[in-house]
């Protein structure tokens, strides 16, 4: 039986976007596919999840869209983060570390 892929934390996918783009800006594919290979497979984001988040993104002002065309010739839209958005990281960033350390110092107790 195959592992069991884990499901986001509510806000998880919107701070998985903006570390992302901080990279590089890209498309939509190429994004869920980054996501897949850092996770080594174990988050997978289809576009039901992934395309209403960058709008959400986008109508926040924290990322912005442009059409490109692609290595392929086809016209893809590339999403990247704007100031805000790399504000809204730094914050997000922070609330995941006291969240992830708070959870972590839960989970080393012994009973």
């Amino acid at each position: 039986m195959p592992p069991k892929t884990p499901s986001l934390l509510p806000g998880t996918l919107d701070l998985i976007v903006l570390q992302l783009l901080r990279a590089e800006p890209t498309n939509g594919y190429e994004l869920a596919q980054r996501i897949e290979a850092l996770s080594r497979d174990v988050l997978t984001v289809n576009a039901g999840s992934l395309y209403p988040a960058l709008y959400r993104l986008e109508g926040r002002d924290l990322i912005r869209a442009a059409w490109q065309e692609s290595k392929t010739g086809r016209r893809v839209k590339v999403y990247s983060l704007t100031a805000a958005g790399r504000k809204a990281l730094a914050e997000q960033r922070e609330e995941w570390s006291r969240f992830a350390g708070a959870l972590s110092a839960i989970l080393r107790v012994t009973g």
